[in-house]
């Protein structure tokens, strides 16, 4: 099957099992994010397995499955778990997913991350809105695409207009929402202390190993993009701390709340 089939077919899957909705806003959630799920009202869910489109996926804190459904007014399509570059060392994990929520009818996708603080000001717990990235590993999940329309313009990868909606939303229920400069690094070893001096260098507040492969896939398929990292550690050698997933996991499961608050918030004042 090709992509383009399993494309079809994904869609075709997503619009049966919606039962007339047609979400334009989607939510792809990283670690730690799993409860913003629970707030979806009429929730039909979809797993991966059942879309060919979609990925496998091989991490905890990921359980594959689309969650179709309302949070608030907003009618959404929920993404639990992303398929990693550091899974296999492609950057294209998720092209066939991001490529089927464009087929819905998708505008807007909201991407959530677990990141570790690179700014002493924005500690474990807290927020950060994501307005820029840097692509240190500089890989590209449109390697392999054909023509000139691969060269897709980043200059405002994450939607201006977006994230004032954000900032607005967070101010409106109180909570902290930081902004700053993402990197990404494949992973999925954690960074070293002289990695994490270079990013800092080079301009980074939050180092992860995501997102960015699916913001340019987003952006190529006409997605506007908003993008949320829950800072779970300081990053190597700002703080004495052994780094693991499970500490990732951990530190996002004790803020979560306080994020599910913001996305619902955001969601609310999100207009596509």
């Amino acid at each position: 099957m090709t992509l383009d089939d399993a494309i079809t077919q994904s869609t075709a899957t997503l619009k049966a099992r919606a039962a007339g909705l047609s979400p334009q806003v989607a939510v792809l959630l990283g670690s730690g994010w799993g409860p913003v799920a629970d707030k979806v009202q009429g929730a039909i869910d979809v797993p991966y397995k059942d879309l060919p489109a979609f990925p496998a996926l091989g991490v905890g804190g990921h359980t594959g499955q689309v969650r179709l459904g309302r949070i608030g007014n907003q009618a959404v399509a929920v993404l639990a778990g992303r398929k990693h570059a550091y899974e296999t060392g492609e950057a294209d994990g998720m092209k066939g997913a991001i490529r089927t929520l464009a087929a819905l009818g998708v505008k807007v996708l909201l991407q959530t991350n677990a990141a570790g603080s690179l700014d002493v000001g924005m500690r474990p717990g807290e927020l950060m809105l994501i307005t820029d990235h840097i692509n240190t590993v500089q890989r590209s999940p449109l390697f392999n695409e054909p023509g000139d329309k691969r060269f897709i313009d980043m200059s405002a990868a994450y939607d201006p207009a977006l994230r004032e909606t954000a900032l607005d939303a967070a101010a409106t229920v109180g909570i902290t929402l930081h902004e700053g400069v993402y990197a990404w690094c494949m992973g999925p070893q954690f960074e070293t202390p002289a990695e994490i001096r270079m990013l800092r260098a080079f301009g980074a507040q939050a180092v992860g190993m995501s997102t960015v492969p699916e913001t340019i896939l987003a952006r190529h398929a006409g997605l506007r993009v908003l993008a949320l990292s829950m800072l779970t550690n300081m990053a190597a050698g700002m703080e004495a701390q052994t780094l693991s997933h499970a500490h990732t996991l951990a530190t996002a499961q004790s803020g979560s709340a306080r994020a599910v608050e913001l996305v619902e918030a955001m969601l609310a004042a999100i207009h596509v």
